[in-house]
């Protein structure tokens, strides 16, 4: 048994341990409690590391290292580790994400050995709900997607993504695996879209998904329809799907300064639980 702080790299054993820390905030660990429930801890099925904060033995933080650097629970103490750990072996992740104390206090570390970011988002409330809103009807227009409309919703995707961090997702690899997720999403039955004569008006879809909650990501309407509050009815149409058949609870974060969007998710219910913060590379 381990009696000093320390991080180490964690096992497929240490899975129970890992689980329980990420249980104590569902909400906020939705994205990677969903991965290491369907990959484990195994780095090769992960897509990163899983490293683990010890104190007096006993697991405390963790941060997953991969396509996205994330701390969880994480102590000052833990931080300290992690930023040490990622110092070290050079910077191999898109972005950093997480609750915005832990997030802040790790890039202020790194800062200096990886920066600068391309974007800095200081602040996105984390926002939750369980109820489906008693005033705005859903939208019936909005239904999953099906397999062979991916030529249909591959723009939308590429549109929603592009805009809101910056770059497109079609880069490098030609979007290869961006096409590769949307096209599970899809036929998972995760991906919700009102198409009308061939074109995407509004999407989003159930991103991470656990026993406890699940995430609502890219949400979007297409430009020419804004102003119209599809966002709103949109989204009550997904919430049904997604506390009918996926979760009790539904999450998503948002930008500080999309007021429209803040004001839209409030509308449907949704309510601060948090706040996050994104470095974007």
């Amino acid at each position: 048994m381990l009696t000093h702080p320390t991080a180490r790299v964690l096992e497929p054993g240490d899975l129970d341990a890992a689980l329980a820390v990420l249980d104590s905030d569902p909400v906020a660990n939705a994205f990677v409690t969903s991965r290491v429930t369907i990959a484990g801890l195994d780095p090769w099925r992960l897509g990163g590391e899983m490293w683990g904060w010890y104190t007096g033995g006993r697991l405390a933080s963790l941060c997953y290292a991969g396509a996205n650097l994330v701390p969880i629970c994480a102590t000052p103490e833990a931080v300290r580790a992690f930023a040490d750990r990622a110092r070290r072996a050079g910077r191999r992740c898109s972005s950093i994400v997480g609750p915005a104390g832990p997030t802040a206090d790790l890039w202020a570390r790194l800062e200096p050995y990886w920066g600068p970011a391309r974007e800095v988002r200081g602040r996105q409330p984390l926002l939750s709900t369980r109820t489906l809103p008693a005033d705005v009807e859903p939208d019936p227009l909005v239904r999953r997607v099906r397999r062979d409309e991916m030529d249909v919703i591959m723009p939308a995707c590429v549109a929603m993504f592009t805009e809101e961090v910056g770059v497109s997702p079609l880069a490098g690899d030609g979007g290869l695996l961006y096409q590769a997720r949307v096209a599970e999403l899809v036929s998972t039955g995760r991906a919700f879209a009102r198409i009308e004569d061939g074109e995407v008006v509004f999407k989003a879809e159930i991103g991470a998904v656990t026993r406890h909650t699940c995430q609502i990501q890219g949400v979007w309407v297409a430009p020419a329809h804004r102003g119209r509050r599809l966002s709103e009815t949109g989204m009550a149409a997904v919430l049904n799907y997604a506390l009918r058949d996926v979760a009790p609870v539904a999450s998503l974060y948002v930008n500080d300064f999309n007021a429209p969007a803040r004001a839209a998710y409030h509308r449907v219910g949704f309510r601060e639980v948090g706040a996050f913060m994104s470095v974007l590379f």
